[in-house]
């Protein structure tokens, strides 16, 4: 089954109204991806006049704890849309925000039965030198991956998905209830990480323009999303 430009739109729509419904002001721009099991979801010029305010007053993690408490609500209700426009079942559903250019991402993983067979590449030059500074970055945070893969999209979508990343200190905090703080300070420490990383740009040949980062903690999941400059 093939997912053509006319599903993108579709969706790109859908994400596109309801980030207005539910957070008041709707992007500029959607980008959706579509290969085998896996969506990616690039959302641009995202930013609502209050969050201006409090992102003036330093006050990032306000805006992140606001936006991630509303998106728990809305998951199962995304997830459903998703099916009914794509005929793709999500099982894992990831998001997150990079504030300082106005952007965010969504990445669903969704079920070999209902896998399309376009747009991913597995096996994508500079892939085992990606993969290998994504295993030390994640040491660095936390641990090597106990599971690494990575796949490009299209010319400019870079997923890495992680397997076994939690160490046990993590897996307490998660048993205590305590996802979201962990999740906000993960999220600061591995993205430091990622920016200040000049190797990513020198692999791909070209600039890296977002670097996104969520974990699915009951799995014990994490994925990266890279957004560069097309290659071609």
């Amino acid at each position: 089954m093939e997912k053509g430009s006319t599903t993108t739109a579709e969706l790109s729509k859908y994400v596109s109204k309801f980030i207005s419904e539910n957070f008041g002001k709707g992007p500029e721009f959607v980008h959706v991806s579509i290969g085998e099991t896996l969506i990616t979801v690039y959302i641009r010029n995202f930013i609502t006049p209050p969050e201006k305010v409090l992102l003036n007053q330093n006050k990032e993690q306000r805006v992140e704890e606001t936006r991630d408490l509303v998106m728990a609500s809305l998951i199962p209700e995304i997830k459903a849309n998703i099916y009914q426009i794509t005929g793709m079942k999500v099982n894992e559903f990831y998001y997150d925000w990079g504030l300082h250019n106005k952007s965010a991402m969504f990445t669903c993983v969704c079920s070999d039965e209902t896998s399309v067979g376009n747009g991913l590449e597995s096996d994508y030059e500079g892939k085992k030198e990606m993969e290998d500074e994504v295993a030390r970055i994640s040491e660095v945070a936390q641990k090597v991956p106990e599971e690494l893969n990575s796949y490009r999209l299209n010319e400019r979508t870079y997923l890495f998905i992680r397997n076994g990343i939690l160490v046990s200190i993590e897996k307490e905090l998660i048993r205590d209830g305590l996802q979201e703080k962990l999740r906000l300070a993960k999220r600061k420490l591995e993205k430091r990480l990622l920016h200040n990383n000049t190797h990513f740009e020198t692999i791909l040949n070209t600039k890296v323009i977002d670097i996104f980062v969520d974990w699915d903690f009951d799995l014990d999941k994490s994925i990266f999303l890279f957004i560069t400059n097309p290659t071609n």
